[in-house]
């Protein structure tokens, strides 16, 4: 199909409503402008099938910097797709920015960005590390790795040609690593970025990248914008060819150097105590055997079986339920368990395909090793807080000057658990492993204890600035050790927090909304959220709304207050009985609202722990009809 006669088709569809308005305008733009001529002819193929569905999907909008970095649907056209053009767009706005800033550090925040002390949050005996000023330098680096996904090999050695053909030496691991694999190399190798390419637990469909910075965090605000507005004026991608570029040594294939100092620096957070534990441990089809298994073993852990079915590194997730690596999902859990009891395993272990989320399943008594049950993000953060804080308190180096960092969206058991060992909670923090990142390089990472979220990411230690699996199922190891010693389950161990601290539960609802039409409706659902709340949730009474987009917390019937916390697209409804709550907000990474419901029964009020898992069950369940309904109503 000739330009003209596509553009001419392209005006009749969006007059006739089959496109959204911004949909039309940047399919015009790949058909027309001359950065997006080699895949005009695939455009106006597809205008000429009359696929007004897939090109509204793929061009409704420009795919954004969200919670995890860059990700989406692949598919070979559209800006608001994975595929060469806006993965080269990212790596050719990524290298620019980063050029640009240079020695400029007063313009671009870098003056904020802490020394990097090798001594204390890098253990690496066999070579010197330069110091941080070596980023001052004009010799610009980037590290870059990949995972198990469709395409990421590609994407990877695409990003590496764009990052070398700009003048960065990239250090790139050559074969499927994780994630904080990725952000310890930004920090050992002193580089001034990073990209990882993956999406995480994203079904098969999806890829992306997540773009680092030299402090080894996510990049954040105002970094992400002013990234994607060099994404969005990019006009050029320049691109050297991979193997002449790693011939030349401008691309480094690095690998078991990285591999060796990654994990010693795991191990190195680590506890002494009891090794006696069978462990069985999925991979979910991702890169976790490169990274949990040398952990656990170097920790000391030598009963490990991989479970066969998830061992193959494959894109595809086969043998997942819904084909989607979420150690999040229970579900996720049915198969391992299923192998679990006749191998008699005292604990599974699963990550995500990038290694940077941990999930946990384990008998549920001493006497019935045949019934198993999963635990929650919110409930593996508290058994770790607790348990990082007991080993660091047993070993002595456990001060009130250290700390814990959670998310608004986490248990508020968590600072519960810090505050009964003595230590700061920063909780102010909106969700996203990058905010807790960048924490402890505010706070001071000398005295960083734990970071975690409910979404299953934790992390000890200032090696990376990012969560970390391998880590996760180290520290679960250990405390899965220690209460098979003592005679004991983990959920033994929760339940005695419970008595303790009051019992927790939580639920997450998830109601996806897809395309252009679900934008719409996400944002009525939160303007109705903010404007207008239910009046009650569960038969609790909302008293109170915190706005954390507008910055304000208005009791119901009363004027706004302003509010200290973070800016973001969030709603928290406070509920008139102490510990209830209800979070609210968009993903950052999928096409879906987010709700976050909070219970808790207060340890004085605790007679029978099973009574109060039976009522706060059945609260959860009436808050969750009620939001439904309420989203229903509303868009």
């Amino acid at each position: 199909m000739e330009t003209s006669a596509a553009i001419s088709a392209l005006e009749s569809a969006a007059k006739e409503g089959k496109l959204s308005t911004s949909a039309a305008a940047n399919i015009r733009a790949w058909l027309t402008e001359p950065r997006y001529a080699e895949y005009a002819p695939q455009v106006a193929a597809h205008i000429a099938a009359g696929k007004w569905k897939e090109l509204d999907d793929v061009f409704w909008t420009v795919i954004p910097f969200g919670t995890g970095g860059r990700r989406g649907r692949m598919y070979p056209i559209g800006c608001n797709a994975i595929n060469d053009r806006t993965i080269g767009e990212s790596a050719q706005g990524l290298a620019d920015y980063v050029r640009e800033c240079g020695m400029r550090s007063a313009e671009c925040g870098m003056e904020q960005m802490p020394p990097l002390n090798p001594k204390s949050e890098i253990q690496n005996p066999k070579s010197t590390l330069t110091s941080h000023s070596a980023l001052r330098t004009p010799h610009l680096s980037c590290a870059l790795a990949y995972d198990t996904r469709h395409n990421s090999r590609h994407f990877a050695e695409l990003c590496a040609s764009i990052m070398a053909a700009n003048g960065y030496k990239v250090y790139f691991l050559d074969d499927y690593r994780s994630t904080p694999e990725l952000s310890f190399l930004v920090r050992y190798k002193q580089c001034d970025c990073g990209i990882m390419v993956t999406a995480s637990h994203n079904p098969p469909s999806d890829n992306a990248v997540k773009v680092y910075w030299s402090t080894g965090g996510q990049i954040v605000p105002p970094y992400d914008k002013a990234i994607v507005e060099r994404v969005m004026s990019v006009t050029e991608i320049k691109r050297a060819e991979f193997q002449q570029a790693v011939a030349d040594g401008q691309i480094v294939l690095c690998k078991d150097e990285i591999d060796e100092a990654f994990i010693q620096n795991v191990v190195g957070q680590g506890s002494s105590g009891p090794r006696d534990l069978r462990i069985l441990y999925s991979p979910l089809h991702g890169v976790g055997e490169f990274a949990a298994v040398p952990a656990l073993w170097a920790d000391g852990f030598r009963d490990i079986e991989i479970y066969s079915p998830h061992r193959q590194p494959d894109g595809d997730f086969p043998n997942v339920p819904g084909n989607v690596s979420n150690p999040e999902n229970a579900a996720v859990f049915d198969m391992i368990i299923a192998r679990a009891i006749p191998a008699g395993a005292d604990i599974a272990l699963a990550t995500d395909p990038d290694c940077d989320r941990m999930g946990c399943a384990a008998p549920t008594s001493k006497t019935r090793k045949n019934v198993w049950g999963t635990f929650t993000g919110n409930q593996l953060s508290a058994l770790l807080t607790d348990y990082v804080c007991s080993s660091r308190k047993t070993a002595g180096k456990l001060t009130p000057d250290h700390f814990v960092v959670t998310t608004l969206v986490t248990t508020p058991m968590v600072r519960r658990i810090a505050t009964s060992y003595g230590a700061r909670t920063l909780d102010n923090v909106h969700v996203g492993f990058k905010w807790i990142a960048q924490q402890i390089d505010a706070a001071g990472a000398d005295h960083f204890l734990f970071g975690t979220e409910e979404s299953h990411g934790f992390l000890i230690g200032a090696y990376v600035r990012d969560k970390d699996g391998a880590a996760a199922c180290m520290l679960m190891a250990e405390l899965a050790a220690e209460v098979k010693a003592a005679g004991k389950t983990l959920f033994d161990r929760l339940e005695s927090l419970y008595w303790q601290h009051g019992y927790h539960a939580d639920r997450q609802i998830n109601i996806f909304m897809t395309g252009s039409a679900g934008m719409a409706r996400m944002q009525t659902l939160m303007k109705a959220f903010r404007s207008s709340p239910p009046d009650s949730l569960g038969g609790i009474a909302v008293k109170q709304i915190r706005d954390y987009l507008h910055l304000s917390t208005r009791p119901v019937g009363g004027s706004p207050a302003p509010l200290d916390a973070p800016r973001g697209d969030m709603v928290i409804l406070d509920l008139a009985e102490t510990g209830q709550y209800v979070a609210v907000r968009p993903s950052g990474t999928e096409p879906k609202v987010k709700f976050y419901v909070f219970t808790y029964v207060a340890p004085e009020q605790l007679h029978y722990l099973d009574d109060a898992r039976e009522r706060m069950d059945e609260r959860l369940g009436q808050i969750e009809a009620d939001l439904r309904r309420y989203v229903d109503a509303s868009c």
